[in-house]
């Protein structure tokens, strides 16, 4: 029986090879697009945060972290984090992963948002997709940087694609739990007073879905980060590189400090943009 089975093995391995070769010989022109609209968005949000003196950029991220909390607690836990990655030299390595952190936030919540909100107002969509959005966050990220390598090579567009496909269920999940969770007598009050679908879906269901859409956010930062390590052994650059190198070279030293960084960092960035739904 067991000999019956080894040899009648079901082809997973040779049918995603071929999968993958062929969208490799029939999808150039696509995947070569992708490629250049990836590296576009990267270069510019690099070049925006690059462009500033490095001070000029703190003050600007307490800014924003005033805006949305309204509390001075967030607003100097972000400022001492940057003075700190300033004290210990990741000033540069740490941009970097912001960038890629942010760009994958841009294609998530871009592609996330509206297809939480159409599996909320579809049922029957959101069971089909269940299964592919578990097989996306179970599968061991490493996995997919084979086929990042094999069409789009080295360097920070491949681990932006690793990152968004491993990151991307967290929006939906979030976004279709929110808007799938308005109360009932909020929709039916919407409905009595003559509001249209789309009135009611920006009117009522997104306010209310707001908070669980800024955990998607949220949650896509924490996951985006926690991608940094495995991006860098495709060639992505950033805070990932110092922790794959003292892991190389068994560095204790520089594995704590590129380490502690990254924490840090996704401190700041939980602490910018936490929402709760207000009482």
């Amino acid at each position: 029986m067991m000999d019956w089975l080894t040899d009648n093995k079901i082809p997973v391995g040779p049918t995603a090879r071929n999968a993958f070769n062929w969208l490799q010989d029939n999808g150039a022109w696509f995947f070569d697009g992708l490629e250049e609209g990836m590296r576009a968005l990267v270069n510019a949000i690099l070049w925006v945060l690059m462009f500033p003196h490095p001070l000029v950029l703190v003050a600007a991220f307490v800014a924003l972290t005033w805006v949305i909390q309204r509390s001075w607690k967030p607003c100097a836990i972000v400022a001492l984090g940057f003075l700190f990655i300033l004290n210990q030299g990741y000033w540069e390595e740490t941009i970097e992963s912001v960038t890629l952190v942010l760009s994958a936030c841009v294609v998530c919540m871009g592609l996330g948002v509206p297809i939480g909100i159409a599996a909320a107002h579809r049922p029957r969509l959101y069971a089909w997709m269940r299964p592919v959005l578990d097989l996306m966050q179970t599968l061991p990220p490493f996995v997919y940087l084979i086929p990042a390598i094999v069409f789009f090579g080295i360097g920070m567009v491949p681990g932006l694609i690793a990152t968004v496909i491993f990151v991307l269920p967290a929006p939906i999940r979030l976004t279709h739990l929110g808007i799938a969770g308005t109360p009932q007598p909020l929709l039916e009050a919407a409905r009595a007073f003559g509001a249209t679908p789309r009135q009611t879906l920006w009117k009522v269901e997104l306010p209310y879905a707001l908070p669980q859409i800024m955990t998607g956010l949220n949650q896509t930062i924490m996951l985006s980060l926690s991608m940094v390590v495995i991006a860098a052994l495709v060639g992505a650059s950033g805070l990932g590189v110092p922790v794959v190198r003292a892991l190389n070279t068994v560095n204790t030293s520089l594995g704590f400090e590129s380490g502690f960084i990254i924490v840090v960092v996704a401190i700041m960035l939980d602490r910018m943009l936490r929402m709760e739904r207000r009482k």
